[in-house]
């Protein structure tokens, strides 16, 4: 398939997205349209799991944020290294649509054994020692390579914590391949190798350029990141986006369970059974339940948020942003949770400050 066919037939996809209506591109307006045109400029194309998020825009413009300024603007660390960390804490949450989309980068980056290993979450037959410990970093088996500097692993965490957020948000909206089901058997191969193509960069956009489109904050950022850097002020303008959105959404009750439950969780997917929900969320009345049932399976187990989940909380929150809001934020909650809690340096480096 040709580069062209591809663009169009991935903005086709979302058509495809689940449970709400994204802004198509032709009808953006204001800052739906600015995150838009950034997408398309420095990602390479309008990438559904950040689109999804656009009938909230605050919102998608914290996503795009996010993404933006971890993974794909100039830094101190390599694209390919940041590749490995969003396939590596992709496939470690069990997300097929962002393992795939980053392990074709990875391919296109020139290291296709990597990107096979990663895609049949092997990673411990990566080749490289080097990227073998930084995906095992990355799934939290390991310590950081020796001789990576305070930035990059700040780089890297970064990473992590935006994969952490987008695996779950991918896993309620999307389904599990980044190409649409109308692209033929035979064509698969071809459009996923132009993917590829698509999303691998050149020349590295400036780091900062995004942050325009939220308005600074008062709060300093997570404390994995550099003080002052664009890195904290990106994370904290759009952890500030998200906590507003949420508010707005879940009651004081449901949010303070949910980060309660994720500081006493241990990061393993839960039992088949439901109690580790139903029981947390006994506490609350029951107009708040179906809420907290959500929040409490996006943040832990988003790959087992089905159809009844969505609509127990539709039937009081009728309209597509309000629901892009609540997974935002419960998403954003275990990822802000769990990267607080990576090895942030390799033994030997002072960090930045403790963990905030």
């Amino acid at each position: 398939m040709a580069p062209g066919l591809v663009r169009v037939a991935l903005r086709r996809t979302l058509r495809d997205v689940k449970y709400v209506e994204a802004v198509r591109p032709r009808r953006a307006r204001g800052l739906v349209r600015d995150v838009y045109r950034q997408v398309e400029r420095d990602f390479g194309m309008l990438a559904p799991p950040i689109a999804l998020h656009s009938p909230a825009p605050d919102v998608l413009a914290a996503a795009w944020l996010m993404l933006r300024e971890s993974l794909v603007a100039a830094g101190n660390s390599t694209r390919a290294d940041r590749e490995v960390v969003a396939a590596a804490v992709s496939a470690a949450n069990a997300c097929p649509y962002c393992v795939e989309v980053h392990a074709m980068a990875i391919s296109a980056l020139g290291a296709p054994d990597t990107a096979a290993a990663l895609e049949a979450n092997a990673p411990g037959e990566i080749a490289d020692v080097r990227t073998r410990e930084l995906a095992a970093w990355a799934r939290g088996a390991g310590a950081l390579p020796a001789g990576v500097s305070a930035v990059a692993a700040a780089e890297f965490t970064a990473v992590a914590t935006a994969f952490h957020y987008l695996n779950r948000v991918v896993e309620v909206f999307l389904g599990g391949s980044p190409l649409p089901d109308r692209v033929p058997a035979a064509a698969r191969g071809t459009a996923k190798a132009v993917l590829g193509r698509l999303i691998r960069p050149g020349a590295a956009p400036p780091a900062g350029t995004a942050l325009k489109l939220l308005p600074p904050v008062a709060t300093d950022g997570p404390g994995w990141a550099p003080p002052g850097s664009t890195l904290a002020e990106a994370f904290a303008r759009a952890a500030e986006a998200v906590e507003d959105a949420g508010a707005g959404v879940l009651p004081p009750r449901v949010r303070d369970l949910v980060r309660r439950e994720l500081k006493a969780w241990d990061g393993r997917p839960p039992g088949l059974g439901r109690s580790w929900i139903d029981e947390p969320v006994a506490e609350l009345p029951l107009s708040e339940r179906p809420a907290a049932k959500l929040a409490l399976l996006v943040a832990k187990a988003a790959y087992r948020v089905d159809d009844a989940a969505v609509a127990a909380v539709r039937r009081d929150r009728a309209d597509g942003r309000g629901l892009v809001e609540l997974v935002s934020w419960a998403a954003h909650a275990a990822a802000e949770e769990l990267g607080r809690r990576v090895s942030l340096r390799p033994s030997g480096e002072d960090a930045f400050r403790g963990p905030g």
